[in-house]
C-alpha cells in the first residue's frame, strides 16, 4: 500500500541500508535511468510501502520471507507511464473502466481533464469524476475544467463553469491544476473571468493547461503565454512545436486514436536538435477500441520510436518530463529512490511489449492480463438521465428551407487524422424548397440535447463519403455534447436522433430506417460504466458501420464528435449556428 513520502521516510532508509526487507524486490534488470539517459546492466530495485528504497547492484539482502520477488532476467526496467493530457470520456468509460483498459498497457499516471462531463453535469460531474479517480490503483490527477462553455456567446453548454467553481476546486484533494485553457482569443484579449481562473490556478501552485488552436503566432499568441498558460497540445507542426518550447511552454505532442500529430513535431528533437526537455508526450483522446486492441501510451512511445526518435529520449517524454511539468517529479516519472514504486519489465525498448507492470509497489498486470480490481463509485440517478429534447424529432426538422434551384452554402470541410476542419463552400440544389446534400456532402443538424428547447441547427458536411439512406448521430460532441447528427436521408437521422433520446445517449448508425450499430453511454450521455472490452466490442460495431455506409476515414468516429468543438478552426455548428472559428462569430449558411 502506497504511504505518503514523510510517513514512509523511516522505513526507506532502513531497507536501502540493508538493515530490513523490502515487500517487493526486482531482481536482475536493466535499470533504464531518464535522468541521466543511461541503461544500467545488472541492477535490482527494493521497493517499500509502495516506493523505491533503492536500486542497487545486489538488492538480496533485503529479501525476507515475506518478500515478493520478481526475476527481471535481464529485460530492461522502465518507469511507468504516463499521459500528460488527455480526456477519460473519449475513452466512453468511467475513470475505472479507463484505469482497467490502460494498465496492462503501462500507463501507471494520468492527468485528465474532465470538461467533457463538465459541460452536462457541471462541478457536480468534475466531482464524481474526482472520487473515482482518487481510488483507483494507479495515479490519476484530475484538472479542473477551464472553459464550460469553451466559446462563451457561440454555444450553450448544460451547466457552467464559474471563476468560483475553479477556485474552490483548487483546495479539492486529487486536483492537479487547470484543465485546458481553450478560450484562447479571451485570454489574449484580457478577459477578466479567464484571468482570474488562471490566477487562482497559479496562486494554489498548480500547472494551467494551455490549448491554443491557431497558426498566428504574432501578438494575440505571445498575450496568450503571457496569461499564464503551461503548455500546450494544439499543436500539429514542427514550427508551432519549436514556439512552444522556445516560448517556456510544455510541447504536448499528441498521438490519439485519430490525432497524429507527433511525427509533424518530432523533427524539432530529431533534426533540429533541440533540447526534448521542453517536450511531452500524450493521447488527449483514445476511444476504447485503440485503448483495448492497440494500446496506450506505450503505442504513442513506440510511434515516436518509429518516427526516428531515441528510444531512451521517447520514453523521458512519457515519464519524467511528464512528472517534471507538473512538479511532481519527486513524487513519480523516474526510477529513483522515494518515488512511487511504477515499474514496467520489457524485453525490447523499440516495440515496447509489457511484460510485467507494477503500480504503487504493487503487480497490476502480467502479459496483458489486468491483475487487480478498479472499484467503481456509484453514479447517480441525475447522472443518467441527461438526454432531453423536449419531444420526438421529426424528419422536417433536419430541412433548410429555400428558394430558386440551387444555393450556395458553407460546408463543414473534415481533415482526416487532424482537429482542425476546412471552411468550404458548395452549390447545392433546392427541391421543393429545400436544400438537398448531394454528393460528397451530408446533411449535418445539431440537436439541443440539455434543456428541452427542442432546438435544431442545420448545416452541411463533407468529407465522410457517405452513401445511401443514413445516418450517425452522437451524444458526443465536444465540448457542449448536445447531440449531433449526420447523413444523407432526413428520416434515417430522425430515427437515429429519437433512438438516441431512448437510451439515454451514445453513438448510433443508422441506414433505411434501422439500426445498424449502436454504443450506449447512459452516463452524461458520454460513457459507460459497462467493462471496456464489452464497450469496445460495441464501439467496433458503429466504425464498421459508418464504413459499411462508404466512409474510408480513420476512426472517423473522432471526427464526428468533433464537429461542434467552436474552438478549432476553420468551421463548426452549435446550437446557436454556424460558428466561424478563424473570426469567432456566428455566420450565415447561406452565401
Amino acid at each position: 500500500m502506497l504511504k505518503d513520502w514523510t510517513e514512509a521516510q523511516p522505513r526507506l532508509v532502513e531497507v536501502a541500508a540493508g538493515r530490513a526487507p523490502a515487500d517487493m524486490v526486482i531482481r536482475g534488470g536493466r535499470w533504464v535511468n531518464v535522468h541521466t539517459r543511461e541503461v544500467l546492466d545488472g541492477h535490482d530495485i527494493a521497493i517499500a510501502d509502495g516506493r523505491i528504497a533503492c536500486i542497487l547492484p545486489d538488492a538480496s539482502a533485503n529479501i525476507g520471507e515475506e518478500t515478493q520477488v520478481i526475476e527481471a532476467n535481464g529485460r530492461y526496467m522502465i518507469p511507468g507511464l504516463c499521459d500528460a493530457h488527455m480526456h477519460i470520456e473519449s475513452g466512453m468509460l468511467t475513470p475505472a473502466g479507463f484505469a482497467a483498459a490502460v494498465i496492462p498497457h503501462g500507463t501507471t499516471t494520468i492527468f485528465h481533464d474532465p470538461h467533457e462531463i463538465a459541460n452536462v453535469l457541471g462541478l457536480e460531474g468534475v466531482r464524481l469524476m474526482r472520487d473515482e479517480s482518487l481510488i483507483q490503483p494507479i495515479s490519476l490527477y484530475t484538472q479542473m475544467p477551464s472553459c464550460a462553455p469553451s466559446a462563451p456567446g457561440l454555444e450553450t453548454t448544460g451547466h457552467e463553469i464559474t471563476e468560483g467553481e475553479v477556485a474552490q476546486a483548487m483546495g479539492w484533494d486529487g486536483i492537479i491544476g487547470l484543465g485546458e485553457m481553450m478560450n484562447f482569443p479571451g485570454v489574449a484579449s484580457g478577459d477578466p473571468q479567464m484571468l482570474a481562473e488562471i490566477a487562482a490556478t497559479r496562486a494554489a501552485g498548480k500547472t494551467v493547461g494551455g490549448h491554443y488552436a491557431s497558426p498566428d503566432l504574432g501578438r494575440p499568441f505571445a498575450a496568450y503565454v503571457a496569461g499564464g498558460a503551461a503548455d500546450d497540445h494544439e499543436t500539429t507542426t514542427e514550427e508551432q512545436g519549436i514556439a512552444r518550447a522556445r516560448q517556456g511552454m510544455g510541447c504536448m505532442m499528441r498521438l490519439g486514436s485519430a490525432w497524429y500529430d507527433v511525427e509533424h513535431q518530432i523533427t524539432a528533437i530529431t533534426e533540429k536538435g533541440l533540447d526534448p526537455r521542453g517536450f511531452i508526450l500524450c493521447t488527449d483522446d483514445s476511444h476504447s477500441g485503440t485503448l483495448v486492441h492497440d494500446g496506450h501510451m506505450n503505442r504513442v512511445v513506440r510511434h515516436a520510436i518509429e518516427c526516428g526518435c531515441d528510444p531512451l529520449i521517447a520514453i523521458q517524454m512519457a515519464t519524467i518530463n511528464t512528472a517534471t511539468h507538473f512538479g511532481l517529479e519527486r513524487e513519480l516519472g523516474s526510477l529513483t529512490p522515494g518515488r512511487r514504486a511504477d515499474v514496467i519489465l520489457t524485453p525490447d525498448l523499440m516495440t515496447l511489449p509489457i511484460e510485467h507492470v507494477i503500480a504503487q509497489g504493487v503487480l497490476v498486470a502480467e502479459s496483458g492480463r489486468l491483475l487487480v480490481d478498479c472499484p467503481q463509485i456509484d453514479w447517480p440517478a441525475t447522472a443518467r438521465d441527461t438526454v432531453h429534447l423536449g419531444g420526438a424529432v421529426k424528419a422536417d426538422d433536419f430541412a433548410v428551407k429555400a428558394k430558386g434551384d440551387n444555393v450556395r452554402v458553407r460546408v463543414i470541410g473534415v481533415v482526416e487524422n487532424q482537429a482542425p476542419t476546412r471552411a468550404l463552400e458548395a452549390q447545392l440544389p433546392v427541391r421543393d424548397g429545400r436544400i438537398e446534400a448531394e454528393g460528397e456532402t451530408c446533411h449535418i443538424a445539431l440537436v439541443e440535447r440539455h434543456r428541452a428547447t427542442g432546438g435544431v441547427t442545420n448545416g452541411f458536411v463533407s468529407g465522410f463519403g457517405y452513401r445511401g439512406r443514413m445516418a450517425v448521430a452522437s451524444t458526443v460532441a465536444h465540448d457542449s455534447h448536445h447531440m449531433i447528427v449526420v447523413g444523407t436521408c432526413r428520416d434515417s437521422m430522425a430515427a437515429a436522433a429519437n433512438h438516441l433520446a431512448e437510451i439515454g445517449g451514445g453513438v448510433t448508425v443508422f441506414r433505411d430506417g434501422a439500426e445498424l450499430a449502436t454504443v450506449a453511454l447512459p452516463i452524461a450521455g458520454l460513457i459507460s460504466d459497462r467493462p471496456a472490452p464489452e464497450v469496445a466490442d460495441d464501439a467496433q460495431a458503429v466504425m464498421q458501420a459508418i464504413v459499411d455506409c462508404g466512409c474510408s476515414l480513420n476512426n472517423a468516429y473522432m471526427q464526428h464528435s468533433l464537429l461542434a468543438l467552436v474552438v478549432i478552426p476553420e468551421l463548426r455548428i452549435s446550437d446557436k449556428g454556424i460558428v466561424d472559428v478563424t473570426a469567432f462569430e456566428i455566420v450565415d449558411l447561406t452565401l
